[in-house]
Parts: structure tokens; C-alpha cells; sequence
């Protein structure tokens, strides 16, 4: 593809038609455009007869979330145990904002809400479960940015929603999640030994649900990806923020010797120096024979890992904080077509993207780039995000 042609297709870009896989017992459909995200979250909200539970990291005070709320309220007034989990670092929607749901019979609860060891953790999951039987999971949250398109920069980002019997397996998750943020005396402790246990698997295939988040030891999310990356031959990230700690850095170099690894990470983001802490590792993946792409048509939020055949979709980024500190929800699903379709889905990106070649790297890596690109690995790995967010460095 010639010099125009790649730049026409970065400003053309449209986001790709939701599609379907049916994997390992599980009916799973794709939503990677903000507005068919929107119509299919809402219609699902609106199907609830008996239960609707919801967890969000991002909840906002505008179009979307009211939007959001109100069908919650309608939910709860048409007979629907209703239960919202909003985390109160990462969300905007007051108390005053949610009063209607809770007047409307249902209930709302705020994770780390007070100045405790758990306030250091943020519950970054996203999902929507009806009547135990259907969810709706993946990176999005409930704000008008991530159901803009591209053109208008809104968040590239992907919803799944499931049916089959690993929703058993969110109902279970739920459940713990929702009497850790019912407690304010919900033990540190008790948080961090269940994030290492918890591994839920289906009983028809191989789906599994992995969680991150404090531990002693790896939890189950990043132990699995750790094993697999051990191993794997060929891989494929396609990932919003991508810092991970020098370990599994290694790792992915190892991949990238065997000639199979194409990454793609975000160019624009709302957060500056978390793409520099991605370009700070530019280096290392180069040399070892990693395919690099940026994502230029919009801001990057999709989280996506395929290795071999096995396909993790779900809230965590591969950084320092999902690894290892945030309470994440993934889903990994072992079966060669869905990896190859996922594969397909990253290469539809790949041609809206600007390749990260050795040469345009050097150029790129002035003596103040990288300085600047190193204080963003510091700031995103070592101190948070929202820190991170206030400063952007320029980049």
C-alpha cells in the first residue's frame, strides 16, 4: 500500500460491523462501533425481567449515563432486582444523580468510597449481566466517548456479549464483588486471596474467567497470560495502554524472535504519557523482530491479546496497574477459528494504522523524547494513571 493510499485509509476509517462467533458453548457478539455498542447495551438493559447487575469503572453525569441510569430506573420500576457497582476514583456520577434509581427501588453501591488499604484499588471491570443468562462485558464504559465514532474522536473500544454457561461464572464473580463493596470493612486480605484463587472454567469447553488485582503472588489473569507467553509462538496485542514490567517484556521479545508478533497500540489517547511509556519499549521489540503499528484515526481503549489459540478479551490493559493492582475481569477462550477471526478483526486495524518501522523510530527517539517517554513509564507504572492524566508531558 503506497504513501496515499495508507494515509487515506487512517482518515476513511470506519469502525467493523458487529460479528458473531459460537465458541467452546459460548454464543459471543462483537460490537466494535460505539453505536451499535449503545443500541445493543440498551436493548439489553431493556430485556431484563428478573435481575440486572452492573458494574462500571467510568460512570458520567452526561447524555450516555443518563440515558443508562433512566433504563436502570425503568428496570427497577417494572419489578427488576436492579444492583449498580460504580467505582467512585474513576466515576463522575454523584449521589445526587443516582437518587432516581434508588427511588425507582433500586440500589447502588460505590468501591472505595473512604481512605482505607482498598482505596489504592481501582475495580476497573465493565460488565452488564441480565437475568443471570446474558452479559454484556469488555473495555467500554458509560460516558459519551466511548460511543463516538471515530471521526469525532471517540474511543476505539469492543463489547462481547455472551450467552452460554460462563455467564454462570459472572454471576459468581458478582456476587463477591458485590459484598466486598456492600462491607466497608471488607478485608484487604479476603480481597487478595480470592483474586488468586478465583479461576472460573466452563463445563462445555475451554472458556475461562480470569481476575486481576492485589495479590500476594501473581493473580489468576496475569499468572495464565505469564504461562502462555512462556510458550507461545505467535501473538497478536492490540491494546489502549501497553507498559508491562521488564518480566513479561522479555517474554513478548521471545515471541517476537519467532517472526509472529504484531502489535498495535494507540497514537492518540487522552493520556499523553501512557503512549510514551509505550514508546519507551519501542527499542527492545524492534530489535527483537516485533511488527509495531500506532492506531492513528481515534483514541485506543480496546484491550485484546491473541497467543496461539487462545483469545483474552475483557477490562484489562497489559500495564503495571492491570496486572497487578486493578480488579480486572478477562475472558480466554482457547479455539483456533475465533483466534483467527480476532486475527482478521487486528489486521482491519492494522490497515487504518502507521507502521512503527526501526527508522521512523530513531527519528522519533530524540534525547528529550525519551526522556519525556521514560517519566511516562514512571508516572503509569510506578505512580497511577490519574497523576499521569493531569501532567500528559506534551506527548
Amino acid at each position: 500500500m503506497g504513501t496515499n493510499e495508507t494515509c487515506s485509509a487512517r482518515t476513511d476509517f470506519r469502525d467493523p460491523a458487529p460479528f458473531t462467533a459460537h465458541v467452546q458453548g459460548q454464543a459471543l457478539e462483537f460490537f466494535p462501533s460505539g453505536k451499535d455498542r449503545r443500541q445493543a447495551l440498551m436493548k439489553l438493559v431493556r430485556s431484563a425481567t428478573r435481575t440486572l447487575d452492573v458494574c462500571f469503572y467510568i460512570f458520567a453525569e452526561d447524555e450516555v449515563g443518563t440515558e443508562f441510569r433512566d433504563a436502570l430506573c425503568d428496570a427497577a420500576r417494572r419489578g427488576v432486582d436492579v444492583t449498580l457497582i460504580i467505582d467512585r476514583f474513576g466515576s463522575s456520577a454523584s449521589d445526587r444523580f443516582l437518587e432516581p434509581l434508588v427511588a425507582s427501588g433500586g440500589r447502588y453501591y460505590c468501591f472505595s468510597p473512604r481512605w482505607t488499604m482498598r482505596y489504592l484499588i481501582r475495580n476497573h471491570q465493565k460488565m452488564v449481566v441480565v437475568d443471570g443468562q446474558r452479559a454484556m462485558f469488555g473495555g467500554f464504559n458509560i460516558e459519551d466517548d466511548y460511543f463516538e465514532p471515530p471521526q469525532e474522536n471517540g474511543w476505539n473500544d469492543l463489547a462481547i456479549l455472551i450467552e452460554g454457561d460462563a455467564v454462570d461464572g459472572l454471576n459468581e464473580w458478582f456476587s463477591k464483588l458485590r459484598d466486598w463493596t456492600d462491607d466497608n470493612e471488607a478485608h484487604f486480605k479476603a480481597i487478595r486471596k480470592t483474586v488468586r484463587r478465583w479461576d472460573w472454567g466452563s463445563q462445555t469447553g475451554t472458556a475461562r474467567w480470569l481476575v486481576g488485582g492485589p495479590t500476594k503472588g501473581l493473580s489468576t489473569w496475569a499468572r495464565c497470560v505469564t504461562q502462555d507467553l512462556k510458550q507461545g509462538e505467535r501473538l497478536d496485542i492490540f491494546m489502549a495502554y501497553f507498559s508491562p514490567p521488564y518480566s513479561l517484556l522479555k517474554r513478548i521479545g521471545r515471541v517476537a524472535k519467532k517472526g509472529k508478533t504484531r502489535l498495535v497500540m494507540a497514537a492518540k489517547s487522552d493520556n499523553g504519557a501512557t503512549i510514551g511509556a509505550t514508546r519507551s519499549l519501542y527499542s527492545h521489540l524492534l530489535k527483537r523482530d516485533a511488527k509495531i503499528w500506532e492506531f492513528t484515526p481515534c483514541k485506543l481503549h480496546t484491550k485484546l491479546l491473541v497467543l496461539d489459540d487462545a483469545v483474552y478479551i475483557g477490562s484489562a490493559n497489559f500495564d503495571m496497574r492491570s496486572l497487578y493492582l486493578n480488579l480486572e475481569l478477562m475472558l480466554r477462550i482457547e479455539d483456533k477459528a475465533l483466534a483467527d477471526r480476532m486475527r482478521e478483526f487486528v489486521s482491519t486495524h492494522i490497515e487504518a494504522s502507521e507502521r512503527i518501522t526501526p527508522a521512523l523510530h530513531a527519528k522519533r527517539a530524540t534525547l528529550w523524547n525519551r526522556i519525556r517517554w521514560r517519566a511516562g513509564w514512571v508516572l503509569v507504572s510506578v505512580i497511577d494513571y490519574t497523576v499521569a492524566r493531569r501532567l500528559n508531558l506534551g506527548i
